[in-house]
């Protein structure tokens, strides 16, 4: 039997004793989330933290710690706090402090706040086409427009299209009120959000103005070439397979596509199969396509959403026992 790692102890002095019992956490959970992340024995002794087991283990607990510290130096420690720290812990040293996405705000970098989100990021830079399932709040969406604007920050492409399909309208629009955007606004909104998030409005407006930023329903899509741009189909568990095929033969030269969607959420009418199910199977092996399922583990929202999102689950379980597993004609289930 091979030896354990060589076993060392390291001693973390808390500078403001009221940050103590914050670092604790309620019942002492936020320490209990560092010792378990890490697989260290973790202790406070006073205004000490100290943090025993083998020396790499040891080492990157610590310098998450000292993360969280900095991080918050003149705030409360949420358990959430914690979490994003430790995740980021989780990636080493090199990745956590390298990976970063640089947009337009400025002083503001967004960084991969879990493990799963990290292999998101590297999943979109290495592949043209990337596909990405997992549940509300994990940052499907939010990390796919953060990559796109910094792809056009540093010039890398001249046009960022953003789509979803309009499903609650059934695609035809033309019965709305107003016009364009104001027919399709409330489908794209969470689309606006996220490069409100990145970028001034002035900015975005001037960008949308010029047709450098395009947001628009999947419909709208059709009998286009899109070169040089980064794309991102939002919603995609409600795409058609007809609506799916077209999408992805809009690639162009030199561009970028992401698929993002929750297979659990599809609101396609009655047993129409869903068009990302079907495409994850399809083109599984290709080389140039990447494919990401996040988790619970990987939502970044309210801590209340993981729990909800748990209970929904348990729910729909329940409901509906395990089966025979269906195969891919029939729009459920998903590529391993």
């Amino acid at each position: 039997m091979s030896n354990e790692g060589e076993q060392t102890t390291e001693v973390i002095q808390i500078e403001q004793p009221e940050k103590v019992r914050s670092l604790l956490g309620r019942q002492d959970q936020n320490l209990r989330l560092i010792r378990d992340a890490f697989g260290v024995r973790a202790v406070m002794r006073g205004d000490q933290m100290i943090l025993q087991g083998e020396a790499e283990a040891v080492r990157r607990a610590a310098r998450a710690v000292r993360d969280l510290l900095r991080a918050r130096a003149s705030q409360a420690i949420s358990q959430e706090d914690v979490e994003s720290v430790l995740a980021r812990g989780h990636l080493g040293e090199e990745n956590a402090e390298e990976v970063r996405i640089d947009v337009f705000t400025p002083g503001r970098a967004i960084r991969p706040r879990t493990v799963g989100q990290h292999s998101y990021l590297r999943a979109m830079a290495e592949n043209d086409l990337v596909f990405c399932v997992g549940p509300a709040g994990s940052g499907k969406t939010y990390l796919a427009v953060a990559m796109a604007v910094a792809a056009l920050k540093r010039d890398a492409i001249r046009k960022i299209v953003l789509t979803r399909p309009a499903v609650e309208a059934g695609e035809r629009l033309g019965f709305l009120p107003g016009g364009l955007e104001e027919k399709v606004n409330p489908y794209l909104r969470p689309l606006y959000d996220a490069l409100h998030d990145m970028m001034a409005i002035e900015q975005l407006q001037r960008y949308m103005d010029n047709d450098v930023i395009e947001v628009a329903p999947l419909a709208f899509m059709r009998g286009r070439t899109l070169d040089r741009a980064f794309v991102i189909l939002d919603e995609g568990q409600n795409c058609t397979r007809k609506q799916m095929q077209m999408f992805l033969t809009r690639l162009g030269a030199s561009s970028k596509s992401v698929v993002t969607g929750d297979i659990s959420q599809t609101d396609l009418p009655g047993s129409e199969p869903s068009g990302m199910v079907e495409a994850t199977t399809l083109l599984k092996g290709i080389k140039g396509i990447g494919f990401v399922r996040l988790t619970q583990r990987d939502i970044i929202r309210h801590r209340l959403v993981q729990d909800i999102v748990d209970a929904y689950e348990a729910r729909d379980r329940s409901l509906n026992p395990p089966a025979a597993q269906p195969d891919s004609r029939s729009g459920h289930g998903l590529a391993p």
